[in-house]
């Protein structure tokens, strides 16, 4: 068991690593810096947004791939007490955070495109969006792993 615990913690910590880095650039993309300031939030949304595209790029493809192989564990041991303490509407919102998380992963080529270099100013709308969208889907998914993973002692 002290496996999978490991390996739980090593997916939180990525998981945490991506929701700084997609965070920091959604904010600095739509919030930026007017005004020079030594604020910390005028220090949090003026990061270079290009600096931090492959860090996402590879840290959701590594949160994704460790959270696909911690599944295997979690569908054949805690889903199934889930299931058995009648939890039944935790095990679905856990299915809506599978779902949601490859959502992101086939927005992620998209994603790529939009932020390749140099970049086309005709595409900042796109940039935009899709950005806002995959920082959705990693809160989305942050919240609820956290939530779910907690489950037995959440409401019960």
């Amino acid at each position: 068991m002290a496996f999978w615990t490991t390996l739980l913690i090593i997916h939180g910590l990525l998981a945490v690593a991506l929701l700084g880095a997609i965070t920091h650039q959604a904010v600095a993309l739509w919030w930026p810096v007017r005004a020079a300031s030594s604020s910390f939030v005028v220090r949090f949304r003026a990061v270079p947004s290009t600096s931090y595209v492959w860090a996402i790029i590879v840290l959701y493809l590594a949160t994704f791939v460790m959270g696909a192989w911690i599944y295997t564990q979690y569908r054949f041991t805690s889903r199934l007490a889930l299931e058995q303490l009648r939890f039944f509407k935790t095990v679905g919102v856990f299915e809506l955070k599978e779902h949601v998380a490859t959502i992101g992963l086939i927005v992620l080529p998209a994603y790529w495109a939009f932020w390749r270099l140099p970049l086309a100013a005709d595409h900042a709308g796109a940039r935009k969006q899709v950005t806002l969208f995959l920082a959705l889907i990693v809160w989305a998914n942050f919240l609820i792993g956290h939530v779910v993973n907690n489950a037995r002692g959440f409401g019960s």
